[in-house]
C-alpha cells in the first residue's frame, strides 16, 4: 500500500543511489466514494515551467487534445501571467535554454510567446580552471546557438498565454493539497472502481480522482512520498549566489550579435558563471562555500562588483585573501590588478561588471537527487520531483523538458493504442527512456563538482592537461557541444 501523505512533505533519509531500485508502498483508502466523483484523466500538482509544459504539451497534441485535465498550484497564478518588468531590469532567475528544448518549446506553439526582447543567445563560450588559467575550453557554435538565455518567469508567462489559447482545463491555484490517498475501496453496488486512483483532498475540502497523477512539485514531493518512490543523493555544501549584473558597456567580441560569450571559471570552492542577458546585462551564478554565500549577499554593492570581478582575473590566493576582507575590497582589487598587470580581453575574461541589480541577490543550496524511479502505478514524476541537478551544466531546466516531452510522447502512444494512461506498462516508456539518460547527465555534472573542488596535488595537473587536450581535439568538443545541445545520443 502507499503512504498516506499529508502533505507537509516528509523527508526521505537518502543513501548512494542504486540503479535497480525495490520499492514498497504502504496504501490507505479514503473512506468513501463521493455521491459523484470528479475524475481527471490528468492531474499536474505544480506549476512551474514542467507542469505549465505538460499541460501545454497535452492539449496541442491532436492525440491527447481531449483529455481531462486539471492544475493544482499552491500561488497565485495571476501574478505569473501580468507578470513584467522594465527593459532595464532582469530577473535573477534565468535559465540557458538548448537548441532541442527551444525546439520542442516552438513545437507546442511556446516559443513565439516568450518575449523575444528579453531573450540573449550565446554563440561562444569559454570555460577555464581556476588553478592554471591556461587550461581551458572554448567552444563556438555560429547556428544555432550554444543556449538561449532567458528568464524562468518570461518562460512561465508564455506557457500560460499559451494555455490560454488552447481547449480550457481545470486549474486550482492558491490552492494547496491537504491529503493523497487512494480510492476506496467499491462497494457491491458500485458501477465505478477507483481503489486505484489516487485521491486529492484540497486545502478547499473538494476531492478529485486521477487516472494519472504527475508530480512537477519540486525537490520535496509529495506525489513522489505518496507513491512511496526514494529519492536518493547528497548535499554538496555549496550554495549558488545568484544576481542580476550590468557591464561597463556593452558585450562585444567582433562585431555582431553571434559574438555574446558566456564565461564559467572553476575555482575551489565552486564555479562562477556569467551569462549574457541583453544590452549590457548578464546573469551571475556563483557556486561557494554556505559561509562565503552568506557574505558575498551582505557585502555592499561596490564590494560585491569588486568580488565578482575578482573572480574572473586574480589568482585564487588572492581572492581567497580578498574574500577574507570587510572592508576596502575595492581598493584591494584596484592595487592587486595593477600590480599583476590585468590585461582586459573580452575574448579572455568578461568585461568589468559595473553594478549588481538592487534586490537581485540571492542564494540556495545545491544538491544531488535521483529519484529510485520515476514512475508508479498511476503515477509519474518530472522535473525537480524527479532529480535535481548542480547547476555548473546548465541543465536543469532542459532535463524537465526532456521529461515532458518523453511524458507526453508515451501519453500520446498509450492513447493511440486504446492503453490506460496510468498503467505502468505504458509509462514504462518514460522511465525507461528518461532515468539512464538524465543519471548520466547527474553523474557527470557530480564528477566534474568533485573533480575541480580539488585545490592541490597530481589531481590539479591531471585535469588541467585533460581540459587542454579535449580543446584541441575537434571532434571531441563537437561530441560535447551536443550533449550540451541535448542533440547527442
Amino acid at each position: 500500500m502507499r503512504t498516506r501523505v499529508p502533505l507537509a512533505a516528509s523527508r526521505i533519509k537518502l543513501h548512494a543511489v542504486r540503479a535497480c531500485p525495490v520499492r514498497q508502498s504502504y496504501r490507505t483508502y479514503a473512506t468513501a466514494l463521493p455521491s459523484r466523483p470528479d475524475v481527471y484523466d490528468v492531474v499536474c500538482i505544480g506549476g512551474g515551467p514542467a507542469g505549465l509544459t505538460l499541460l501545454t504539451a497535452l492539449r496541442s497534441s491532436p492525440a491527447t487534445s481531449h483529455l481531462k485535465l486539471a492544475l493544482i498550484e499552491s500561488q497565485d497564478l495571476i501574478e505569473a501571467k501580468t507578470w513584467e518588468l522594465p527593459a532595464d531590469k532582469y530577473a535573477n532567475r534565468a535559465s540557458s535554454i538548448t537548441p532541442k528544448s527551444e525546439a520542442f518549446l516552438s513545437h507546442i506553439g511556446v516559443w513565439p510567446l516568450v518575449e523575444s526582447s528579453r531573450l540573449q543567445p550565446y554563440h561562444h563560450m569559454r570555460v577555464w580552471d581556476g588553478l592554471d588559467s591556461s587550461s581551458q575550453i572554448s567552444f563556438s557554435s555560429p547556428s544555432p546557438p550554444i543556449a538561449t538565455m532567458t528568464e524562468n518567469p518570461n518562460l512561465q508567462r508564455a506557457l500560460l498565454r499559451r494555455l490560454e489559447e488552447l481547449p480550457p482545463f481545470s486549474t486550482f491555484d492558491s490552492t494547496k493539497v491537504a491529503l493523497i490517498e487512494d480510492g476506496p475501496p467499491p462497494l457491491p453496488e458500485d458501477s465505478l472502481d477507483l481503489s486505484s486512483f489516487p485521491c486529492l483532498t484540497m486545502s478547499s475540502g473538494k476531492k478529485i480522482f486521477a487516472r494519472l497523477l504527475v508530480g512537477a512539485d519540486g525537490l520535496n514531493s509529495p506525489v513522489r512520498t505518496y507513491a512511496g518512490i526514494p529519492s536518493r543523493g547528497w548535499d554538496y555544501e555549496r550554495h549558488g549566489v545568484v544576481a542580476t549584473v550590468k557591464y561597463s558597456e556593452r558585450i562585444k567580441y567582433h562585431e555582431g550579435n553571434n559574438a555574446v560569450i558566456a564565461y564559467q571559471r572553476f575555482l575551489p570552492s565552486g564555479p562562477i558563471a556569467l551569462l549574457a542577458m541583453p544590452g549590457e546585462f548578464a546573469t551571475l551564478v556563483w557556486t561557494t562555500t554556505p559561509g562565503k554565500a552568506a557574505k558575498l549577499k551582505a557585502l555592499a554593492q561596490k564590494d560585491l562588483v569588486a568580488m565578482v570581478n575578482a573572480a574572473f582575473r586574480l589568482d585564487n590566493v588572492d581572492l581567497e585573501y580578498m574574500s577574507g576582507l570587510n572592508d576596502g575590497i575595492t581598493e584591494e582589487l584596484t592595487w592587486r590588478s595593477g600590480v599583476i598587470g590585468v590585461q582586459e580581453d573580452e575574448a579572455r575574461i568578461p568585461r568589468l561588471v559595473e553594478s549588481v541589480q538592487e534586490g537581485s541577490v540571492a542564494s540556495f543550496p545545491l544538491r544531488y537527487r535521483q529519484a529510485d524511479s520515476y514512475i508508479s502505478s498511476r503515477v509519474a514524476l518530472i522535473g525537480d520531483a524527479a532529480h535535481t541537478v548542480h547547476p555548473l551544466a546548465g541543465q536543469g531546466l532542459n532535463m524537465g523538458l526532456a521529461d515532458v516531452q518523453s511524458l507526453a510522447k508515451t501519453m500520446e502512444h498509450s492513447v493511440k493504442h486504446g492503453g490506460d494512461i496510468g498503467d505502468e506498462m505504458y509509462l514504462d516508456r518514460y522511465n525507461n527512456e528518461m532515468w539512464m539518460h538524465n543519471n548520466r547527465m547527474l553523474g557527470v555534472t557530480d564528477k566534474l563538482h568533485k573533480l575541480y573542488g580539488v585545490g592541490s596535488g597530481p589531481i590539479v595537473g591531471l585535469r588541467s592537461l585533460g581540459l587542454k587536450m579535449v580543446d584541441r581535439l575537434g571532434p571531441v568538443k563537437g561530441w560535447l557541444m551536443k550533449q550540451a545541445g541535448g542533440v547527442g545520443t
